[in-house]
């Protein structure tokens, strides 16, 4: 497949690309690895402008695309809403389209409920140059093809049957989006991996994306499953990522809710025993790796014992970000002078 077809190409679910094409970014990204280890120049989006758009705060994303698009020769303008006419109401359309006057890429972080998802989709409607998410309410695509080349690295590029639980995990740092996780049972049933969902009922992930989740396990050959138990989750898994999604006034519309927010209090309160241990991980199998996007909750979602241990892989799928990152950028920026 010539990558020139993925020139301008928007990057906002992973969905949205052919396995053809995901496969053609980790390739890139593969490459991309080498050469920096090498410490070749790799400046294929030289003289290029990104503007990197973000609503919340972030350290991996934002350090990966500066970082990335200055290792390719680029530059990335950091904008925040008090650096912009957002905060006075400017449109996402009026803001696209000046944006992508200036210069050959806009990279967004949006993930406020129920908005940021259309307000990327909104940006890519009306800019003329690739919109790229940094994540939002539904997906984070930059983290999952992260973590997809990850699991590659370790386990090879088939990892047909690799099984794979993403485990809900109690934390109480701050409200965590559904879409690393939504994400994740997206993408890794497409690759024919056997993934298991262990979560309280509670905290559900949404049913369009199930759904959508379990067709691709039919496509791809996967499978996927849900539990509310951790530990029958975690028996005999290859690759286990407890997270915590869902919890404590992480919807913003019921901020102002007082009984919303003591009911979710009090069900994040009931599965505080819902951490990644050292006993946890033995029912895993014996080759067992512990993934997780970062931050985490340690004490809370994990263990010091288990994040920092032998089994977990985490600065290996952080350092993929910046990879995977420069990879996305230089096949859809890289057909603009």
């Amino acid at each position: 497949m010539s990558a020139t077809i993925m020139r301008g190409k928007h990057f906002i679910t992973l969905d949205d690309w052919s396995k053809q094409e995901i496969d053609m970014a980790l390739e890139t990204a593969g490459d991309l690895k080498r050469k920096f280890a090498r410490g070749e120049s790799h400046r294929l989006l030289a003289d290029k402008t990104l503007f990197n758009m973000f609503f919340e705060q972030s350290t991996r994303t934002r350090n990966s695309m500066e970082a990335g698009i200055t290792q390719l020769g680029g530059h990335a303008h950091d904008l925040t809403p008090d650096k912009m006419q957002l905060s006075h109401g400017e449109s996402a359309k009026d803001t696209a389209m000046v944006l992508s006057r200036m210069g050959h890429g806009i990279a967004c972080r949006n993930c406020f409920y129920g908005i940021g998802n259309e307000y990327l989709n909104e940006l890519a409607r009306w800019s003329s140059v690739p919109v790229m998410s940094l994540q939002d309410d539904l997906y984070h695509p930059m983290q999952g093809i992260a973590d997809l080349m990850t699991m590659q690295e370790y386990f090879g590029k088939n990892l047909k049957g690799l099984k794979v639980t993403i485990s809900w995990a109690y934390a109480t740092s701050h409200a965590k989006p559904l879409s690393v996780p939504q994400t994740q049972i997206l993408l890794l049933t497409r690759y024919g991996m056997d993934v298991t969902v262990a979560a309280p009922k509670e905290f559900p992930l949404m049913k369009k994306i199930v759904d959508k989740a379990q067709l691709n396990a039919e496509k791809g050959g996967g499978k996927l499953s849900f539990t509310d138990d951790m530990n029958t989750g975690f028996e005999g898994a290859h690759i286990v990522i407890p997270k915590n999604w869902g919890g404590f006034a992480n919807f913003d519309e019921f901020e102002d809710n007082e009984e919303y927010r003591k009911a979710m209090k009090s069900n994040l309160e009931k599965y505080k025993n819902w951490i990644c241990d050292e006993d946890r991980m033995k029912l895993a199998s014996p080759e067992v790796k512990y993934m997780h996007a970062l931050p985490a909750d340690r004490g809370n979602e994990v263990t010091d014992s288990v994040i920092d241990g032998p089994a977990s892989i985490i600065y290996d799928e952080a350092e993929n970000r910046l990879h995977t990152a420069k990879s996305i950028m230089a096949l859809t920026m890289g057909g603009r002078p």
